[in-house]
């Protein structure tokens, strides 16, 4: 049946409401808080009344579009690491969120905005698919230093939904399926998904995986400390260097990707060749995913690649990339799949007996 969810999506200045009946949205709201009111609190937590108020408001305007509701979805926060699906919003993920347990962002608002919305209505709440989702191989996570353990955080509900939709659109079951899968945005990650789970995947918030619009990806480690040694850079500076000043920003002084395409298509060397390196990094990664989704007792190619977000719009990226890639498995470019979309997909599903609600436990369980 045809599900009508509400959707709750906090970002940094704004909080996002969509309502969707089935995929057609039937109210989009980017609702904008004012800088310097959210300067004025002394955490994120505390923005909750503010925040709730805009959305009440919004959603006063919209009271006919609320009878039939099934569901309210929260974007899912900064929890304990956990397996990837559907959870339900309960007392030990709201108390992880308000004590920012796990770290602290304006995303860890989407559960308890969604969990009061639902409350009102009498209605099931639900995060699908949050950042955190770690689902990693054990022999994934150690490094060359036993003090660095590499961890999972990524672009997990833009990569698993897209993912679902590239595997529905060749006939495959994603839970059956072996598909590598690349989130290109301001930042980048690639992910290798084996039989419905992420069991490998570049962190770029930890500055693993390629350079995107903003970021540095993989740095050789040795240079990096020669930086620092010769005072080029200070902690702060290269922290900010390597989340929001490095990639093509560093390279080509922008990160508008529409930009970058045009300077590139109009003989713009420096452009061109930034877009090929781009093409090359984001390639190399996903093929350095393969021992992931391949072993001696399954050597089967992966089933696709897919390719997801923004930067998935431009011909001349996805083009380099598929040249490169196609040797590896056929290539699958999802769009137009938001956020909202994919949160609603995920809440039906649940709603409709097609994957198991999931509850969380908090501190490291789920």
């Amino acid at each position: 049946m045809t599900r009508r969810i509400l959707t709750v999506n906090p970002g940094s200045t704004t909080t996002k409401i969509v309502l969707l009946d089935g995929d057609e949205a039937l109210l989009d709201r980017e609702l904008e808080h004012p800088r310097a009111e959210l300067r004025g609190l002394p955490d994120v937590w505390a923005q909750l009344p503010l925040r709730r108020r805009a959305v009440h408001a919004a959603l006063d305007q919209a009271r006919h579009l609320l009878p039939g509701l099934h569901a309210v979805v929260g974007r899912g926060g900064l929890l304990a690491p956990l397996p990837g699906g559907t959870y339900a919003i309960g007392p030990a993920m709201l108390d992880d969120l308000r004590a920012a347990r796990h770290g602290e962002h304006a995303c860890n608002l989407g559960a308890p905005l969604a969990a009061e919305l639902a409350d009102e209505l009498g209605l099931p709440a639900f995060v699908v698919d949050p950042v955190v989702t770690d689902e990693l191989l054990p022999e994934a996570r150690p490094t060359g230093l036993p003090q660095v353990r590499r961890r999972s955080t990524f672009h997990a509900l833009s990569q698993r939904g897209a993912a679902r939709e590239a595997a529905a659109r060749h006939g495959l079951d994603y839970d059956a399926a072996k598909l590598l899968v690349a989130h290109l945005g301001g930042g980048i990650s690639v992910g290798a998904h084996l039989r419905g789970r992420v069991v490998d995947v570049t962190n770029a918030l930890d500055g693993e995986g390629p350079f995107s619009p903003e970021r540095t990806g993989t740095l050789p480690v040795l240079e990096v400390l020669r930086l620092l040694e010769s005072g080029s850079y200070d902690i702060p500076s290269l922290r900010q260097a390597v989340l929001r000043r490095g990639g093509l920003f560093a390279l080509l002084g922008t990160n508008d990707f529409r930009e970058i395409q045009a300077r590139a298509q109009s003989g713009d060397h420096a452009a061109r060749d930034a877009v090929a390196a781009l093409a090359y990094n984001v390639a190399k990664h996903a093929a350095g995913l393969l021992p992931a989704l391949t072993t001696a007792d399954d050597p089967a190619p992966p089933d696709l690649v897919v390719l997801t977000g923004g930067l998935a719009r431009s011909p001349l990226l996805t083009a380099e990339l598929a040249r490169r890639l196609t040797p590896l498995a056929p290539v699958e470019i999802v769009l137009g799949l938001t956020e909202a979309l994919v949160m609603a997909r995920g809440a039906a599903a649940v709603l409709d007996g097609l994957r198991p609600v999931l509850h969380y436990q908090g501190r490291g369980a789920a």
